[in-house]
């Protein structure tokens, strides 16, 4: 039973989820741009998603960060690390989920992040503009773009989403869960990290399947 349960693990650890810009197996990308460099040594992007990631409205999902005004780019960073995680990251086997969607099979569902991450970004976007608690449905795409529902109100995050733990659980309907646990504990996703020193959340990814 133990080699079968060895399997099961295995097969958790370094794959790539089922969905829309996905590699079908994780390996070097010698020119992740930008924020997603992180994850060149073992990546689930290619280079070229790596650049559209950075883009506001990129053919990626054609999602406009700047449906309620312009977010402050200190926030959009975190939305950008945010989109490199899930593009590249070769590390979410154990949270890797069915997704009856056109556009993905898989998803991801409940990631530990690391409590820093987390309230980093809160702290970052508390002052950005959204109409949308879950961005992940809801919107208008009449024009190609999101766009705020009809009698939807921009308001502050820090109104829409009064927790970081909100920010996290909430916008993409349960894919990251807030944890207490923090960087470096071996027991939680970060979303930021040194390349220099390894990558973090292969340990993670191990330890939860």
């Amino acid at each position: 039973a133990t080699a079968a349960v060895m399997v099961a693990q295995d097969s958790l650890l370094n794959i790539c989820m089922d969905a829309k810009h996905h590699k079908t197996e994780p390996g070097p990308e010698g020119q992740l741009y930008g924020q997603c460099v992180l994850w060149k040594d073992n990546a689930c992007c290619t280079a070229n998603t790596s650049l559209e990631a950075h883009q506001d409205q990129s053919y990626l999902y054609n999602f406009n960060w700047d449906h309620c005004g312009a977010m402050p780019e200190k926030c959009k960073r975190h939305f950008i690390q945010d989109t490199c995680l899930y593009e590249c990251s070769p590390n979410l086997g154990p949270w890797i989920d069915q997704a009856d969607t056109s556009w993905r099979k898989e998803r991801i569902r409940d990631v530990p992040l690391c409590q820093e991450d987390c309230e980093q970004w809160w702290e970052d976007c508390q002052d950005a503009v959204t109409c949308k608690v879950n961005w992940h449905k809801g919107w208008n795409w009449t024009t190609g773009t999101n766009q705020c529902p009809k009698g939807a109100m921009c308001q502050k995050f820090k109104f829409v989403f009064p927790t970081a733990a909100a920010l996290c659980e909430q916008i993409w309907s349960g894919s990251y869960r807030y944890t207490s646990h923090h960087r470096g504990s071996g027991r939680c996703i970060q979303m930021w990290f040194d390349p220099a020193q390894g990558n973090p959340n292969v340990a993670v990814a191990q330890y939860y399947a």
